[in-house]
């Protein structure tokens, strides 16, 4: 199937596929130089091993790769290259890299010369761990003084690292076969990474506590490796798990709930153009809006005027998310916004609040910045804000969240967002951040009960950077981590990612879903001058829509045998029971339906989905 590349990622530029590399029952994908998807016997080992370098703010460079040379045999493989990183002032760094596979060992070295000297936060190899399968399994930690630590993966989502001063750590792959994965030339450590939404553990070269940015000085070689080491004892050889042109299954799982409210953010740089798309907010018809204000930025009595234009217009609920500046007593600040409230005539039915302050990460080893007590903040929000509830959690994300555990006792909900390009950018990355979402909102459970949790706003681009000064521009549309503007939020992609996210989240009970915006680089609709189809609408209209109309419907579990290619769920609604269903990959995927009671004027039981694409169908009540 040739679909126009526009249509599904807003750009026409494509990653170029991965070259496939194997050595016996080892195979790996090498894409960019690095290693993706590494899998022994069909089965999932490591999510990545890759070379990486960072900037001060934490941006991820793109090297540029020379010299590249692959071979490979039955049971061998070998990658070299050289890959050159420009930094600022004429700054570089070249990478000279060594890969070679076996059936049951995979190398890979690398050793870094900067004639210039060079700036960076991070740079060396990070090797990850998938999450499903793998969380809260046993792992082996082999320390750097050779002492071995019998421990466990996280299961619940660590706010800090589980694992320090490594040099090796073994799990079990299934029974009877461990990998073994050991790093050479400097000190390593582990982040829990689903934190930022990542579906992954990252073991990762220098530890946070040192100081960064750091500089690698001229003419100094540094030199690492990292090393898989597979050991297979089982007695039968077993057939790979592997294969294609496999269909993905749906039955209907036990689970249920109720579908949340879904909200769109209004920021005051959008109020006016929001204003002016008042008819698609009436077509998408959510259930909550939320106002974004934020005094440090210059926000003010105005801003509040718009927002009491727009919620007129709307009826349903609004919240005004506050960025506190903290810059005097919590009781002023908060008294001070009141009274503009008063002005503007705007009064919502809550208010999200939180310290601008801790929007910024506060990394192991930092100094904590001077914040108010939070029970100071909560207290004068509910003075200053009668009759309204009074939310709290972070502006920011979930990392930041499970680092500084709010109080709650003052609190009638807890918020957070997230973000899928923190640390990668490439769709694949992208997509499997959605196997975090579960492990988050568990975690939150488990550290705030029932109370009621709302997540977002939660877009593919980035509206804040808790990492570094400033979000990354993106000017030529291409995929970048901490970018402000995204191009796949234009296409399709965007679309099934969304229904993704909500489908991934339904289990975690929540009060309300935020997705993105009305309008601007997190919008629904298409800005001046952009090319989309239907009107304006970008293809995440469908799903918003889509989600709204549900909210407050009952829902099932649908459980997918592949659910990072298909995922789905059932609906029941005043219009009948019907089955969502989304393509989360760039191929074709046959969907087998029949174990989905499936209503008899459905013509088939097979459902052919196209790249990204979603699908209704209805069920038999």
């Amino acid at each position: 199937m040739t679909v126009d590349p526009f249509q599904l990622y807003g750009t026409r530029v494509v990653e170029m596929p991965p070259v496939r590399l194997s050595a016996g029952k080892l195979e790996v994908d090498l894409a960019d130089g690095n290693l993706r998807t590494i899998r022994y016997d069909g089965i999932e080992v490591l999510r990545a091993i890759s070379y990486l370098v960072r900037d001060r703010d934490w941006g991820t460079y793109s090297p540029e790769i020379a010299d590249l040379k692959i071979a490979q045999n039955d049971d061998r493989f070998e990658v070299a290259y050289r890959a050159r990183c420009n930094g600022p002032e004429n700054t570089t760094l070249v990478i000279d890299v060594c890969i070679i596979g076996g059936s049951d060992r995979l190398d890979f070295e690398a050793e870094a010369v900067s004639e210039t000297g060079f700036e960076t936060n991070r740079c060396g190899f990070c090797i990850l761990h998938p999450i499903v399968g793998v969380a809260g399994s046993r792992a082996s930690v082999e320390h750097a003084d050779g002492m071995t630590e019998a421990s466990r993966f996280p299961d619940f989502i660590e706010p800090w690292q589980p694992f320090k001063d490594m040099r090796a750590i073994t799990h079990e792959v299934v029974p009877d076969v461990t990998a073994e994965c050991r790093m050479e030339g400097d000190t390593f450590e582990m982040e829990d990474q689903r934190n930022w939404s990542d579906a992954s553990y990252k073991t990762y070269v220098r530890p946070l506590a040192l100081p960064w940015p750091y500089q690698i000085p001229a003419n100094q070689s540094v030199r690492q490796k990292t090393s898989l080491i597979i050991k297979d004892s089982r007695p039968v050889q077993r057939p790979s798990a592997g294969g294609s042109g496999k269909v993905v299954e749906l039955r209907l799982g036990a689970r249920t709930g109720a579908v949340p409210a879904i909200g769109l953010i209004v920021t005051p740089e959008e109020a006016d153009a929001s204003l002016s798309a008042h008819s698609f907010l009436s077509e998408i018809a959510p259930q909550e809006l939320l106002f974004h204000f934020d005094p440090g930025a210059g926000h003010g009595v105005e801003a509040l005027k718009r927002f009491a234009t727009i919620a007129a217009t709307h009826p349903g609920r609004s919240t005004l998310e506050i960025a506190l500046p903290c810059k005097q007593s919590p009781a002023s600040e908060t008294a001070e916004i009141a009274q503009q409230m008063r002005s503007a005539g705007f009064k919502p039915d809550a208010v999200m609040i939180s310290p601008s302050v801790d929007r910024q990460s506060t990394p192991p080893g930092s100094k904590w910045p001077d914040c108010p007590p939070l029970e100071e903040v909560y207290a004068a929000a509910h003075s200053a804000f009668p009759g309204m509830r009074i939310g709290g959690g972070m502006l920011s994300y979930f990392t930041e969240l499970n680092r500084k555990r709010v109080p709650d006792g003052q609190l009638g909900f807890i918020s957070h967002c997230t973000n899928p390009i923190v640390h990668a950018a490439d769709d694949l990355s992208v997509m499997q951040t959605l196997e975090a979402l579960p492990f988050i909102t568990r975690s939150v459970r488990a550290l705030y009960g029932d109370k009621p949790y709302r997540i977002g706003p939660s877009t593919i681009p980035m509206r804040q950077n808790p990492y570094g000064s400033r979000t990354m521009d993106n000017p030529s549309g291409g995929r970048i981590p901490m970018a402000n503007r995204d191009p796949r939020h234009n296409g399709r992609f965007a679309e099934a990612f969304a229904l993704g996210y909500a489908i991934r989240v339904l289990d975690a009970d929540l009060e309300c879903l935020t997705l993105s915006a009305l309008t601007g680089p997190f919008g629904l609709i298409a800005g001046p001058g952009e090319p989309t189809p239907e009107g304006g609408r970008r293809p995440l209209f469908n799903t918003v829509r889509t989600l709204s109309a549900l909210a407050g419907a009952s829902w099932q579990e649908c459980v997918s045998s592949s659910p990072s290619e298909v995922l789905a769920f059932v609906a029941r609604g005043d219009t009948g029971t019907r089955l969502h269903v989304v393509n989360l990959t760039r191929e074709e995927q046959e969907v087998d339906c029949s174990a989905c009671r499936l209503a008899s004027a459905n013509p088939g039981a097979h459902l052919r989905l196209a790249p990204f694409a979603t699908a209704v169908l209805p069920l038999a009540d």
